[in-house]
């Protein structure tokens, strides 16, 4: 499987700004030729592929020395990313969805650029990774790569630190002894999940316990002077704030997973197509962030040989769970009573207990003990 080991590294001051050189060479050629492709377009109603924007580097490091310092296939990844950025946007077009034309990056929107075969050296005995033109950086390795690596990509956080993620192939699988279990789960705000054993898992709302040092520090933000040496200390005062409670958050959500898939073999997850994009939440869902944790979820079932099922989640919290009697009931309402077979519980847990059941049936049938051996005969 594909797998991505991510490190902190550090480095001299002389290496960050040489990094940073880097970052801002490739954004000035991603926005020079996303302007060739709109260029192109209104004046000839033509297209410029990626292709052809290759054939020129040659030519643009002789017009520009500057770009020779830079591994060639950097540069061609440059155009690469853009080249994804205009068929995703090709495809939200034909979907009917909100298009997302591509965007010229500014200056701290333009964070990472790749290398794949050549142009760096890595030293895991004393623990060092070594860029051409660049220098050298300190990684500490606190778990082992495994795999074949493919690439590595240098990344600058918005809060100033620096990391190393290495894109590994052939990476073996850490399979899990099987159970026999299988659950559902209800992802909720008031609680971050409740599964159909009516087991209930706290939502530690992480946004909201640094709610009033965020406040703080974006108050004295905006009474910085704009471009000033100060006002660029308070974003990175900020950018710290928000790159914690990433952190914290994106930690639960591993632990959280990790346990799930330790005790099932299969898990039943609401299927969440309610939500066109990430924008249509408020700032509870945010921060609970149901996306995130499902792609963690199915990530991590995948490396461990588990199974997670999508299920349509449309009225599970309205259906009575023992008569599938419809007792509709506002959100404000947390408790399910059915008048029809007298059912009175959590109205999560009978939502996670009505995911199971679609789930299950989703399922095919066991097949009986005589097909069963006529299967593993003609096999």
């Amino acid at each position: 499987m594909r797998k991505c080991f991510k490190y902190r590294i550090r480095a001299n001051q002389q290496t960050y700004q040489r990094a940073e050189n880097w970052l801002s060479l490739c954004c000035q050629l991603y926005n020079d030729f996303l302007q060739e492709r709109i260029t192109a377009y209104k004046e000839k109603r033509g297209s410029i592929t990626q292709s052809d924007q290759k054939r020129k580097l040659p030519q643009l490091k002789k017009v520009f020395p500057e770009f020779k310092q830079i591994n060639s296939q950097t540069l061609q990844d440059v155009i690469e990313r853009l080249e994804r950025a205009f068929q995703g946007f090709f495809r939200r077009v034909k979907q009917s969805q909100k298009p997302g034309f591509p965007r010229f990056k500014g200056k701290n929107r333009y964070d990472s650029f790749t290398l794949k075969q050549t142009g760096w050296k890595l030293d895991t005995l004393n623990q060092y990774l070594l860029i051409k033109n660049i220098g050298k950086f300190k990684i500490k390795l606190h778990r082992p790569i495994e795999g074949d690596i493919k690439t590595l990509t240098i990344r600058k956080s918005f809060s100033g630190k620096w990391h190393v993620s290495f894109s590994c192939d052939n990476v073996p699988l850490k399979l899990l002894r099987k159970t026999g279990k299988q659950i559902a789960i209800d992802m909720g705000c008031q609680s971050f999940l409740t599964d159909s054993q009516s087991r209930k898992i706290d939502n530690p709302r992480f946004l909201k316990k640094s709610e009033d040092i965020l406040k703080m520090r974006q108050q004295r933000l905006s009474r910085k002077i704009k471009g000033s040496h100060w006002r660029e200390k308070a974003r990175l005062l900020i950018a710290k704030i928000h790159q914690k409670i990433f952190n914290q958050r994106r930690d639960f959500h591993f632990k959280v997973a990790n346990q799930l898939i330790k005790e099932n073999d299969t898990i039943y997850i609401e299927k969440l197509n309610s939500f066109n994009s990430f924008k249509g939440l408020n700032k509870s869902m945010r921060d609970v962030s149901w996306f995130q944790f499902f792609n963690i979820l199915c990530f991590k079932a995948e490396e461990a040989g588990r199974e997670v099922i999508e299920v349509l989640a449309k009225n599970t919290s309205q259906i009575c769970s023992q008569c599938g009697v419809d007792v509709p009931k506002d959100l404000e309402v947390r408790i399910h009573r059915c008048s029809h077979c007298g059912l009175t519980i959590d109205r999560d847990w009978n939502s996670a207990l009505n995911i199971l059941r679609l789930g299950a049936s989703l399922q095919p049938p066991p097949l009986e003990e005589g097909a069963e051996k006529l299967l593993t005969f003609s096999k």
